[in-house]
């Protein structure tokens, strides 16, 4: 069956190949109709030789959207990609289909390591590739991230381009506008976007709208300031453009940004591969273990074996989706509205009234904990989803572990009638001869297995007495009978005790209990990672105010807005303070205050309060600027500091399923059935002497 399993598998994979070729010849020969080559001749100059490979992601785009399975990453991939490629909707389809393309391939590839790693074992198939759809997820955001890490350097050498143009025209939309008719890269389409903005009737609401879908927060601090400059002007510090000092400022902090990127990236590439690894080692440790040690398969082919994949398969799953959590620095991703209807609506609508039953109540202690949860967090989900989520989880993980006690029953009684029976070398494998011996008296004592199954009553006596009127033993001797009666019981008691314990129903209790927290576990996980960036975070801040603190007319409230605008941490209370702002600002700056902790952020508060009744802006935050220098090194040190942290973390958790791997499936196995192989075989030669 498994073999079948492995030919159907490999069939379908090659199949799939077939008409992926089939298709890309198909695309060619109607590119060669008499439309097409009056298309291309219109183009002909522009897209130069790209334009064929163009032509095959537009038609494979209208192919994906049509596919059900496909359709949902496609539009996932979109929703990002839209973001960077404003208002051009054949750039964004273009990449769409070129990633989830790569993505496709990679993973087919994937699928045939998989058939020919662990097609003798249907479970681990299964499961892999199930694990498969978290893989080709991480591989399509990865190639997203790319992209924006792409667009985060052009956006140095777009500042670049400005502050020349700026000294050209001195005006901030005309030099905007000069850098901005550079088509061939990404970063352009955002500068004609900005340009617009500020020559628009009301710029204050374009650029409203434009905060929200603004690819990063450096974009918008740059289409906040050239804003600013426009309308209240420019003016000289120091002897220099206060709007070239601010670019200034934005171009370092966007340099810093990219080296973390380029750092985390370094220590996170193979974690995610040594997280996944130990899935695609278990067959050929297994078979490497029984070929040197044939006495190891009655740990491998039995339920301990089972036990230990099922560890290993659940730790690999909970570790890499860690590891994701833990690196991820993709900013296009919280700009990613959750516009979409997702499984969880559908589901909570048709059963509101159950879950509603499980849900806090509204106003309760245990409600306000799980909203500040989900909003510490910076969860895009709903209450009424991660409920869902936790009872889904719940269900499934009961069920699971259920079906699993059931196959390592399963497991246990065919290793007792499929295993040959013989006394095994403590190295080595039996010959062929004494492996048919062996079968054949396996299959001896399977006659007696089915006669006797189920009856736990048996005794030796009775299974003598069957032997003893059976064709196997008809000439055999009193003590072949006694012996074989033996060793047929001490089976019997094995199957008779594979059956379904009160206290694998009591497991399966707590798994579906753990299951249930998983989602809330996770959540806690998030805010424990966002925690580490806390400095990271107010350190932004001490650029905006930087940025803002000499531009005339910007007051407390002004800062307070662009603070909430760029925050994430620290949002929340914010966002709070800037709601209560207008009936009194010390009261809301110190209710601010209480609400925080971190000591650095308490200072900023401390001097916004100074700047709403003592003291002008840039005098309470005058250190800012003389101590620029020492603010960089310090930012520097605690992105060192972070990434420090972050890939300690990460190699914890990415080396854990290999630990395991190791050390419960190669190692304890070896030493213990070893050792206990060596003890019966002293105890038989002990016996003989």
């Amino acid at each position: 069956m498994d073999n079948q399993i492995m030919k159907y598998g490999l069939i379908g994979i090659f199949g799939i190949f077939a008409v992926i070729v089939i298709a890309y010849l198909f695309l060619m020969r109607k590119m060669k109709n008499s439309d097409m080559q009056k298309a291309m001749k219109l183009r002909a100059g522009t897209e130069g030789n790209a334009f064929s490979s163009d032509v095959i992601y537009q038609k494979l785009y209208m192919i994906y959207i049509k596919t059900p399975f496909i359709k949902r990453y496609l539009i996932k991939i979109r929703r990002r990609l839209e973001i960077i490629n404003i208002d051009d909707e054949y750039m964004t389809r273009k990449q769409t289909a070129t990633i989830l393309t790569r993505g496709l391939i990679i993973v087919i590839l994937l699928s045939l390591l998989i058939f020919i790693f662990a097609s003798g074992n249907v479970l681990l198939l299964c499961i892999l590739l199930i694990f498969e759809v978290f893989i080709l997820e991480t591989l399509m955001d990865g190639m997203v991230d790319k992209m924006d890490n792409k667009l985060l350097k052009q956006q140095i050498d777009l500042f670049s381009e400005i502050r020349h143009a700026y000294h050209e025209s001195n005006m901030v939309e005309e030099a905007i506008y000069q850098v901005s008719q550079n088509d061939e890269v990404e970063v352009s389409r955002q500068a004609e976007k900005i340009y617009e903005i500020l020559i628009s009737d009301e710029p204050e609401v374009e650029l409203e709208k434009y905060y929200d879908v603004a690819p990063n927060s450096y974009l918008k601090e740059f289409a906040g300031v050239s804003y600013l400059t426009k309308e209240f002007g420019d003016r000289k510090v120091d002897g220099a453009s206060l709007y070239l000092k601010n670019l200034n400022n934005i171009t370092q902090e966007m340099q810093l940004e990219i080296l973390k990127r380029d750092k985390l990236d370094y220590v996170f590439q193979s974690l995610s591969f040594i997280a996944v690894a130990p899935i695609l080692l278990i067959e050929p440790l297994k078979n490497w273990a029984v070929g040197q040690f044939s006495f190891t398969s009655q740990f491998y082919d039995g339920k301990g074996g089972l036990i230990v994949q099922t560890i290993i398969l659940v730790l690999t799953f909970v570790c890499y989706t860690l590891i994701r959590k833990v690196k991820d620095t993709s900013s296009t991703n919280a700009n990613v509205k959750n516009t979409e209807n997702p499984w969880q609506a559908k589901v909570y609508k048709r059963l509101k009234k159950i879950i509603d039953l499980v849900i806090p109540k509204k106003g309760t202690k245990d409600y306000r904990k799980i909203i500040q949860l989900l909003k510490d967090a910076a969860s895009k989900q709903k209450i009424e989803w991660l409920y869902v989520n936790k009872i889904a989880i719940c269900i499934v993980s009961g069920i699971v572990s259920l079906l699993m006690f059931n196959q390592l029953h399963k497991t246990a009684i065919n290793y007792i009638y499929e295993e040959p029976t013989s006394d095994y070398n403590i190295l080595g494998q039996m010959s062929e001869t004494d492996e048919r011996k062996a079968m054949q008296l396996t299959e001896q004592d399977n006659f007696f297995l089915d006669m006797f199954k189920g009856k736990q009553n048996t005794t030796v006596e009775q299974i003598e007495v069957a032997m003893e009127k059976s064709k196997y033993y008809e000439d055999a001797g009193e003590e072949e009978i006694k012996e074989a009666a033996e060793r047929v019981f001490d089976k019997l008691q094995i199957i008779n005790s594979e059956y379904m314990q009160w206290f694998e129903w009591l497991l399966a209790l707590v798994f579906a209990s753990v299951g249930y927290m998983a989602p809330t576990l996770m959540l806690r996980f998030q805010v424990k990672m966002r925690q580490l960036e806390m400095e990271d975070e107010v350190m932004q801040f001490q650029t905006i105010i930087l940025m803002l603190m000499r531009i005339e007319r910007v007051n407390v409230e002004i800062i307070l807005e662009w603070l909430e605008r760029y925050s994430n941490i620290f949002r929340e209370p914010i966002t709070k303070c800037v709601n209560n702002y207008e009936s009194g600002a010390w009261e809301a700056l110190e209710e601010l205050k209480n609400d925080v902790s971190y000591m650095q952020f308490i200072r900023i508060v401390e001097s916004l309060q100074a700047a709403v009744e003592k003291i002008p802006i840039k005098d309470a935050f005058d250190e800012l600027d003389t101590e620029r220098n020492y603010y960089q090194e310090k930012r520097k040190e605690s992105n060192e500091r972070l990434i420090s942290r972050k890939g300690m973390i990460g190699k914890v958790i990415g080396f854990a399923p290999m630990i395991v791997l190791f050390v419960g499936y190669l190692i304890v196995p070896l030493v213990v059935i070893g050792m206990m192989s060596m003890t019966s075989s002293f105890g038989t030669m002990s016996d003989m002497m």
